[in-house]
């Protein structure tokens, strides 16, 4: 039977779930959402894994904390995995979140294990045109009236926008995204943009001696889904393809999500770190 626990680490809301005995698994969520939007995929992970979840500085329940360049960020994600005593860490990131998880090996090589990039877009060239509501609630002069005011129904929407399957997006994600500001959003979007722009994420990655996963969907609405290519440059990067899928493979496959992470976590693992068989 998996364990719950919910604290506060440096600041930041945790979420941990399975076995403490088990192997580490951090997951990191995208721009402005928060370890909510990995729920679907925790409870096939958590019978194999001690899972982290953390909602990064600003957004879900983790209060504003500037800055919020990718760096920092990783920094904050760093603390927090020195706080609760862990050693080395697999890490998978969604979206930007796989921006802070290639941040984390670039500056504690010590920590990470192995990293796993769920739609995390390489490169800014890679971006396609953005769904309109999107659109309506990122940018002036728009976004700023609608921000506050929006509905749950609104937040689903947005959400949905960048799925290629009807998704059904948890509660406790949409609470979540309701506790970050506008001036907070756009400033993390401002910034994830910089950190890929002054380098690709392929390129900072191939330069680590990190092994990598890259996962896109087919139809993802957010990124080309052909410039998952660019991770080849990765020595030995492993490149998968989910067929039919957008932007949010964890509430649109999150069956496949799960085997391709358990299935990559396995491979990693050193003998020296056996399976953990979970409580019945």
């Amino acid at each position: 039977m998996s364990e719950n626990d919910v604290e506060r680490s440096q600041g930041i809301h945790v979420v941990r779930d399975g076995p403490r005995q088990a192997p580490p698994l951090l997951l990191i969520h995208g721009s402005g959402a928060s370890g909510a939007s990995w729920s679907p995929v925790v409870p096939a992970l958590a019978d194999h894994h001690h899972v982290i979840r953390v909602d990064l500085p600003g957004c879900g329940q983790s209060p504003p904390s500037p800055p919020y360049d990718v760096p920092a960020q990783a920094s904050r994600v760093a603390a927090v995995l020195d706080d609760l005593g862990l050693g080395e860490v697999a890490v998978a990131g969604h979206s930007s979140g796989g921006y802070v998880a290639t941040a984390l090996a670039e500056q504690r090589p010590d920590l990470v294990r192995s990293v796993a990039l769920i739609s995390c877009g390489p490169h800014p060239g890679a971006l396609l045109a953005q769904p309109l509501i999107l659109r309506l609630l990122l940018g002036p002069p728009f976004g700023p009236l609608i921000w506050p005011r929006r509905s749950d129904a609104v937040i689903r929407k947005g959400i949905g926008a960048t799925a290629a399957l009807p998704v059904d997006v948890p509660d406790e994600a949409v609470a979540d995204l309701k506790h970050i500001s506008y001036d907070t959003f756009r400033a993390i979007l401002r910034h994830n943009t910089e950190y890929i722009a002054e380098r690709g994420v392929p390129d900072r990655l191939a330069a680590l001696d990190v092994p990598v996963l890259a996962v896109f969907g087919t139809a993802d609405p957010r990124w080309d889904p052909s410039s998952v290519r660019q991770y080849e440059v990765v020595p030995g990067a492993r490149i998968e393809l989910l067929s039919g899928v957008g932007h949010l493979p964890a509430f649109e496959a999150p069956a496949a999500t799960a085997e391709l992470l358990l299935d990559w976590t396995s491979r990693r693992r050193t003998a020296s770190t056996p399976p953990v068989v979970p409580d019945p």
